[in-house]
């Protein structure tokens, strides 16, 4: 197959072997980037840490240089690359993916790659999910322009960047994809949903190839919950529902109170934040392995998990909303267990001969990620994936949906996603007649059949409409009025003489969608553009009326 065909292929919504295996190679490319980034990772953490990202054993005096010094490489990065690279994360590739068909700058993926990857080295309590998923996204992004793909298909591969970076990061395929259709493209699609599943299948093997089949939660002994903790597994889902809002709006607090503030000052800002917690609680830094840790080892001393706690909640909040270039999913997964541990001390009172701290924990995790997030689909999904214990869900269940009414309705909690959206001013929901438009590349619908005429002489124009079908539109071209649309007036037709209107074309690429041809006539409600090859604008391929359009969108509800 041809990659013209491919592309015409392409821009059909709908399930083909071409796109799944496009999906496939976006998933590969987006797992090698992850990949490469996380032995970087351990490559230099391994020159001065005993264990990856347990950073207990340096003295205090490089628990307290190391994040200042890390961040001032992160600063001096953005500004040899420009500040204005510096939108990064989850929240603006939900951006790009919703108004910019997943395009990614690669200025903004370079700061990504080489901000995330400092971050997580020194010890920030920022997670290496957002990385992935940036890094995911900007795979699936190379290989859509490479390949010159329509941008129907360019969004659907994004998604499938996205669930691979993911996959690879976590090793949780189900949950990745999940995560995609609830957090990120925020719909489900069949055509969509299996490329991207492939994708999530790839980059879960690709880590598993290199890293093992470990996840985080190996460590955490699962625990079977009798009928009699439900009750009290309510109560704990709330107060996480509780702490979600609060950790939501604080975080929110902080962005908007230093978002006078330079970027490199404040970037100065957050290392010298991280440092001096990490020279008071060293398990409070990292991206939440060590907090994990800590919970597992010694989930009996309260006192010494309320510390770490406290102090990681605060090494999140300003780390991540003072900017530095992480994720926030890594971080409340090490929260939420900690919390899910200390809620396990009442529990014991239930039942006194059974050690419920490994299962409360897990628990913990769920609710806080679902609630922070709005993703409970995904958050039990991750669950079962990182424990590989079935006996785990109905409790997950049950903690899950009180965390996430809770927040929802009892405190008007929002995704923590969202919020930073509103807050920066990038857009991220699209009309229903729009995202439908979206998922159909415009050389499925255009018309072929056309005669094109490069003469602006009104009677060889009315000759070439009289020759040719009445059905036959005759596009014509002149220097000075460009690409126009020539047809009869029917309202200023008689007997004696023939009038010939004219209606101005603008020109769209073959890459383009149904959406893009909806916001050039949407405002006249009339009219037509025509398509040109991408490669060569000269080449005119065909055309698309306004009619058309409006025929799509009222008779295919399928799309809708």
């Amino acid at each position: 197959m041809s990659l013209d065909a491919l592309r015409r292929s392409l821009a059909k919504p709908k399930t083909s072997a071409q796109l799944c295996l496009l999906g496939a190679a976006a998933g590969l490319l987006a797992a090698m980037l992850i990949i490469t980034f996380r032995l970087t990772i351990e490559l230099f953490q391994g020159t001065f840490l005993d264990k990856p990202d347990d950073f207990t054993e340096l003295s205090e005096l490089h628990r307290l240089f190391l994040p200042v010094l890390a961040a001032l490489l992160i600063a001096t990065f953005a500004a040899l690359t420009g500040f204005k690279h510096y939108r990064l994360g989850i929240p603006y590739v939900i951006n790009r993916i919703k108004h910019h068909y997943g395009h990614m700058p690669i200025w903004n993926s370079a700061n990504q790659f080489f901000g995330g990857a400092v971050a997580l080295i020194s010890g920030f309590s920022v997670g290496r999910e957002g990385p992935s998923v940036h890094m995911g996204a900007t795979a699936a992004s190379v290989l859509s322009e490479r390949l010159h793909l329509p941008l129907n298909a360019a969004r659907t591969l994004a998604g499938c960047g996205v669930a691979a970076g993911i996959a690879a990061s976590f090793n949780t395929p189900l949950a990745a994809v999940i995560f995609v259709m609830e957090v990120v493209l925020r719909e489900y699609k069949i055509h969509i949903f299996v490329p991207v599943m492939l994708a999530s299948v790839i980059g879960a093997m690709s880590t598993q190839y290199v890293f093992g089949n470990n996840s985080e939660l190996a460590l955490i002994h699962i625990t079977p919950l009798s009928f009699w903790h439900y009750p009290y597994l309510i109560i704990c889902g709330a107060a996480l529902g509780a702490v979600a809002f609060a950790f939501n709006q604080n975080l929110m607090l902080i962005i908007k109170t230093f978002k006078p503030i330079s970027m490199f000052p404040r970037l100065l800002l957050a290392g010298l934040i991280a440092g001096l917690i990490g020279y008071a609680v060293p398990g409070a830094m990292g991206s939440g392995m060590s907090a994990i840790t800590q919970a597992v080892e010694s989930p009996h001393n309260l006192q010494l998990l309320t510390t770490i706690l406290i102090a990681k909640l605060l090494a999140t909040l300003f780390a991540i909303g003072l900017g530095i270039p992480g994720g926030i999913i890594g971080p409340v997964i090490g929260l939420g267990v900690i919390m899910g541990t200390l809620m396990s001390f009442f529990a014991q009172f239930i039942s006194p001969s059974v050690d419920v701290a490994g299962t409360y924990g897990v628990l913990g995790m769920a609710g806080l990620l679902a609630a922070t997030l709005h993703a409970p689909l995904a958050a039990l999904t991750a669950v079962m994936e990182l424990t590989s214990n079935p006996k785990i869900i109905v409790p997950a269940m049950l903690v899950i949906t009180t965390a996430y009414v809770t927040a929802l309705q009892v405190f008007g909690n929002r995704s923590i996603f969202i919020q930073q959206l509103d807050f920066q001013g990038l857009p991220y929901q699209v009309s229903p007649a729009k995202e439908a438009l979206q998922k159909v590349g415009i050389v499925a619908e255009m018309d072929e059949n056309f005669k094109l005429l490069y003469s602006d002489d009104k009677e060889q124009i009315k000759e070439t409409l009289s020759a040719v079908d009445s059905q036959t539109p005759l596009i014509v071209y002149d220097e000075q009025s460009g690409y126009r649309l020539a047809e009869y007036d029917l309202n200023l037709i008689s007997q004696e003489s023939v009038s010939v209107s004219y209606i101005e074309l603008q020109g769209l690429s073959t890459q383009a969608t149904l959406a893009d041809a909806f916001d050039v006539l949407k405002d006249k409600r009339s009219g037509a553009v025509y398509i040109y090859n991408q490669k060569d604008n000269k080449q005119i391929l065909g055309l698309l009326r306004w009619d058309q359009i409006r025929h799509i969108l009222t008779t295919r509800n399928s799309l809708l």
